[in-house]
């Protein structure tokens, strides 16, 4: 059970009730995760900003639903994990070897493969990427914007990882659990 009060958006007042209204505009739906978030309409503002400015950015959307799985993955979080498979699934159409490929932090598109090493090494190092990391994904080719996008993407997720982790947000989706004592 969720350990905050899920704001509800009929009832909603003042600022949660503008933030909720602009998740349900800018995410079509008004997950749980947001319904938690607008106990603080700043913190659910500043997701909705960065999801939105991303949404705009180079990395395609099925490369940012990858970054999503793999993060979810590394973080142990069901939440994202089940909201990312049905998005990815569902919206942006990856197959499902593709899903759980990203899942294990690689793929099968070059690029796509490339930007979740990089992913996986933030995620992993918590930021501190070692010389090794940041030259293979530019060795694969990735640019600068490509590069701070990916760090982008990643922090989002765990910014969203660690809230629905924290608060135990009560999962709406079908349910996708991470792996469970399989070795990186």
């Amino acid at each position: 059970m969720t350990r905050v009060h899920l704001v509800d958006p009929a009832t909603a007042t003042g600022a949660a009730a503008d933030q909720l209204a602009a998740t349900q505009r800018t995410l079509g739906v008004t997950p749980n995760m947001a319904r938690a978030m607008a106990n603080s309409p700043a913190a659910l503002k500043g997701f909705l900003g960065l999801f939105g400015a991303l949404k705009e950015g180079v990395l395609s959307p099925a490369i940012q639903e990858r970054i999503a799985l793999a993060v979810a993955e590394l973080n142990g979080c069901s939440y994202c994990l089940s909201a990312h498979t049905m998005v990815s699934r569902n919206v942006v159409k990856l197959p499902d070897e593709e899903i759980e490929a990203a899942r294990w932090g690689t793929s099968a598109e070059p690029k796509a493969a490339a930007v979740l090493r990089l992913a996986v090494a933030i995620t992993e190092s918590r930021g501190r990427i070692d010389s090794d990391a940041f030259g293979a994904a530019r060795d694969a080719g990735l640019t600068d914007e490509e590069i701070v996008e990916t760090i982008a993407n990643t922090v989002r997720n765990i910014f969203t990882n660690y809230v629905n982790e924290s608060l135990d947000v009560d999962v709406e989706w079908p349910l996708v659990t991470p792996f469970a004592g399989v070795a990186r």
